[in-house]
């Protein structure tokens, strides 16, 4: 027995509550077959009332109350004295007899027993002579025979209709025996199948407990075992021995704990170990980042020092910048009043030119009068000399070729006067427009000069102007680069809180980690506890690791 129990153990959970569901499935099969069975029996007898003996009981009470019914419409004949009054009664007496007519018609095809058939023949055989009596009394009505037909009501007709209604009642008695008997076969039906179906649901439900006792009692067993286990871990001792024998989920959960406390046991080993090595690198950083925030604070002073040159340079070099443009600008100037000197200076040479042209000019005017003045002397001379051969016509001649040698000589004297004039007036015009041609170059060798500085001076603002920019773009990194050095500074306060938080972490690790009890001979390298503990492969190891 206990071997069986031990099979049913090692089967899966779902096959175990799926053969305890088909055990009580066949025994509840079973009490539905019973009770259907039953069910039909009962039906059929119900049936059997209700669509047979129950008619007939019903059209045996519709023929006796139209039977009863002629009865009151043949008495009222009698008492009726207005002949449309006893035709009407006549009308309903045959419409009452149409009626029954139909209903005998529809109870002879309900009946077919023989008692039945012979009882429905005797109902319709005195009912035959009940009919004739009738028709017979209303034939006397007819005749206007009232004593006759009141007669015959009480002597034959009464005791006539007396027998069709004891027959009548005789078959419905006989009908409702017949309901009687089928209803109580029905109930007994009903009973037996009422404890045949308690009988089955009692074995159904001890079947059912007896079965959840066992699966229940084959699960709580090893799951208690595995809440041992796990409240074992809980609090820290992974020493516990793990049964890993069963075959079924159950089992399968104990093979996955054996296997997740083999892996707590290498993990806390391994943390255990790392934990020391953490702390003291936690240590080893927090220092670390304590020289580098001292050297990042001495950084970022620099740093303010040569933002606060870089912006002293700035505005230097800026002023400079400014004292460029200002001296360009002069540079400007000097260089439009030397062009317009020069262009002065060209006036002046051409001028000088003009003048030494026209001292030519009188100099060859001078020659000219030289010219006449000794040709003038030499017809003064020829003159004379015909004077002189003249004689005394000639004396008068003579004295006005003496006036004009003289003339002529005073003219030359003059002239040679004014050449001599003209001469050292050109001799320096030609001087002064050497000086003015000298000046003029020297002008120009200033303009170009000038034009060379203010092209010197522009080029000079111009990279005054870059080198004020480029400054003031130095000056805006080395800002940037400060707060860059402060924002590091920052950072370097916030890591050395975060490794004063890491060492501590570290060591609240370490503390915790030791409250874990380690199996004998697990180091902190990784040792795994005694093999005998694994069970059948295909437990969670993913999700053991992951949790742990």
């Amino acid at each position: 027995m206990s071997e069986k129990i031990s099979s049913f153990g090692n089967l899966r959970i779902s096959h175990r509550i799926g053969l305890a569901f088909l055990a009580v499935i066949a025994v509840l099969a079973l009490l539905a077959g019973l009770s259907l069975g039953a069910l039909g029996d009962v039906n059929r007898a119900l049936t059997k009332v209700t669509r047979d003996a129950y008619p007939k009981v019903k059209l045996l009470t519709q023929i006796t109350n139209e039977t009863e019914a002629q009865s009151r419409y043949t008495r009222n004949m009698l008492i009726f004295d207005s002949a449309d009054s006893r035709a009407k009664e006549i009308r309903r007496i045959q419409e009452s007899r149409e009626a029954v007519n139909k209903l005998f018609s529809q109870l002879s095809q309900l009946v077919r027993s023989p008692s039945g058939v012979e009882m429905l023949q005797a109902c319709q055989a005195t009912r035959a002579n009940y009919v004739a009596e009738v028709d017979r009394m209303l034939q006397l009505m007819r005749e206007d025979h009232s004593a006759d037909a009141r007669d015959l009501l009480d002597t034959r007709l009464r005791p006539t209709q007396q027998k069709y209604l004891d027959a009548i009642n005789r078959l419905s008695e006989h009908q409702q025996k017949v309901m009687a008997e089928d209803s109580d076969r029905a109930d007994a039906q009903v009973s037996t199948g009422r404890v045949t179906v308690i009988a089955i649901g009692a074995v159904a439900a001890v079947l059912a407990v007896a079965l959840c006792w066992l699966i229940a009692r084959s699960i709580t067993r090893p799951l208690h075992t595995a809440v041992q286990v796990a409240e074992a871990v809980a609090g820290g001792d992974l020493t516990s021995h793990i049964p890993t024998g069963r075959r079924d989920e159950v089992g399968q959960l104990l093979s996955a704990l054996a296997r997740m406390n083999d892996s707590l046991v290498r993990i806390v080993g391994s943390v255990r170990a790392g934990s020391d090595s953490i702390a003291t690198g936690t240590v080893q950083i927090a220092n670390g980042n304590a020289d580098l925030s001292q050297r990042t604070e001495e950084q970022a002073s620099n740093l303010e020092e040569t933002a606060a040159s870089m912006e002293e340079l700035t505005s230097t070099v800026q002023q400079n910048a400014d004292s460029a443009r200002r001296a360009h600008q002069l540079v400007s100037g000097a260089s439009s009043v030397a062009a317009r000197g020069g262009a002065v200076v060209q006036d002046v040479v051409r001028t000088m030119d003009s003048i030494r042209q026209g001292s030519d000019r009188m100099a060859d005017i001078i020659g000219t009068i030289n010219g006449i003045a000794f040709q003038t002397n030499i017809l003064a001379l020829n003159a004379a000399v015909e004077a002189a051969r003249a004689g005394e016509q000639g004396r008068g001649f003579a004295v006005v070729a003496a006036e004009v040698r003289s003339l002529a000589q005073r003219s030359a004297q003059a002239a040679a006067e004014i050449k001599g004039l003209i001469e050292n007036s050109v001799s320096r015009v030609n001087a002064g427009s050497e000086l003015v041609a000298q000046a003029g170059r020297t002008m120009e060798d200033i303009v170009t000069q000038v034009a060379e500085v203010s092209t010197l001076v522009a080029e000079i603002s111009a990279a005054s102007a870059e080198q004020s920019s480029g400054i003031g773009q130095v000056g805006d990194a080395v800002q940037q680069l400060d707060q860059v050095t402060q924002q590091n500074a920052a950072l370097v306060e916030e890591s050395a809180a975060a490794a004063d938080s890491l060492k501590f972490q570290a060591e609240t690790l370490a503390r915790t980690v030791a409250q874990f009890r380690l199996p004998a001979g697990a180091d902190g390298t990784g040792a795994t506890a005694a093999p005998a503990r694994r069970g059948p492969a295909g437990g969670p190891d993913g999700l053991l690791l992951a949790a742990a």
